[in-house]
């Protein structure tokens, strides 16, 4: 499984490890996030690897002001859609606003802490795919 942060948005520290890791741990598959990965090379290359390898993708759209543009998430999500890999959606509920029109019509699991987080997707990924082989 592949996550795809909003690396740069203050309000979203911790979200990844109190929200996502643990429900994609707790459906019995692992968590694995490109930051925290060993690798040479364009960390572009290594996205689209890990993407390939991956049994779904967790693609959080969150937005600020602060954060910016969020295109690299559209694109990642959109390149596992196109490999036929499920993509889970999810955005911030304070931050629905900006998901661009191209995404907007799709399932996004809202969310609005962590904790929030943590038990809904967890939900969904065992729904949409089952419990996980670990």
């Amino acid at each position: 499984m592949r996550h795809i942060p909003a690396q740069n948005c203050p309000n979203h520290r911790g979200v990844y490890e109190r929200g996502i890791k643990p429900a994609i741990e707790a459906s019995g598959y692992e968590a694995r996030r490109i930051n925290q990965q060993d690798f040479v090379g364009g960390v572009v290359d290594e996205i689209v690897a890990e993407i390939r390898k991956s049994r779904f993708v967790v693609a959080d759209f969150t937005t600020t002001p602060e954060a910016g543009d969020r295109g690299g998430v559209y694109y990642e999500a959109g390149f596992a859609l196109g490999l036929g890999i499920p993509v889970i959606h999810t955005c911030r509920e304070a931050c629905t606003k900006p998901v661009h029109f191209d995404t907007s019509h799709l399932n996004h699991l809202i969310w609005k802490d962590p904790e929030n987080l943590r038990c809904r997707l967890r939900k969904r990924i065992e729904a949409v795919l089952g419990h996980g082989p670990l």
